[in-house]
């Protein structure tokens, strides 16, 4: 049903309006077979976007949205004032933390696609060092000619004993990229997707950060039904210290 809206609303009316429509929706969702992580709510079913992965009816959040979520409460105390970096933020995380007590938020993208009050360059953020206890950087890293910079920059912006979480697409062996490729056509073609300039994989992007001074956790899981999750999720959890 919300897919149908799509196809007929302007989509800045329907991001707009978008929590009043999903009240809507979500009403024909209610059960207690699934939740999620991000708005808590529990429905019967999730929808399905068109690559067939699993959506909050109450609140929209993505697979990755609500593993990344789940991922972030086992490490913040709600009792600790934090300052949070998110790169790019989904909708449905954007209202989550701008609403979580003891969060100073900074929801940044350069782009019009996503909800944010700040519009940080991550090649060079202007921030001081050692400024944010938890960065979220997920499908950013692969859209940046310059990665190594900006892996620098994320290493200066974070406190010392901070968190980053980092993911991006992952294929196997050792990372693609050509500088040479510059047509959206060709890169997605060989990245794919027409803005992307390389594809890590899940090693050679560890490594990279590890360089910049990074420790560097991978965390791969299985699949998790009741919360809409998708099996063979790999995060990596950054640490400085």
């Amino acid at each position: 049903m919300y897919n149908s809206l799509k196809k007929i609303l302007p989509k800045d009316f329907l991001i707009k309006n978008e929590l009043f429509f999903r009240r809507f929706i979500s009403i024909f969702y209610w059960g207690n077979s699934h939740q999620c992580t991000i708005c808590d709510r529990k429905f019967r079913k999730f929808l399905l976007n068109q690559r067939e992965e699993k959506l909050c009816p109450g609140c929209g959040s993505m697979p990755r949205d609500r593993r990344l979520f789940a991922e972030f409460k086992k490490e913040f105390s709600n009792q600790e004032k934090i300052r949070l970096l998110d790169f790019s933020p989904s909708r449905s995380l954007y209202r989550r933390l701008k609403q979580t007590k003891n969060i100073q938020y900074f929801p940044t993208d350069l782009s019009t696609d996503f909800i944010s009050e700040y519009q940080y360059d991550i090649t060079d953020i202007p921030k001081e060092d050692q400024f944010f206890d938890f960065i979220f950087c997920y499908h950013i890293l692969e859209h940046i000619d310059e990665d190594a910079i900006a892996m620098k920059e994320l290493y200066r912006v974070l406190k010392n004993k901070g968190t980053a979480f980092v993911q991006t697409p992952f294929k196997q062996g050792e990372i693609y990229e050509d500088a040479s490729i510059k047509s959206e056509a060709d890169r997605l073609k060989y990245f794919g997707q027409k803005d992307h300039v390389r594809i890590y994989s899940v090693d050679s992007l560890a490594d990279r950060l590890k360089k910049t001074g990074f420790e560097v956790k991978i965390k791969t899981f299985g699949e998790d039904d009741y919360f809409g999750l998708r099996k063979d999720e790999t995060i990596l959890l950054l640490t400085k210290n």
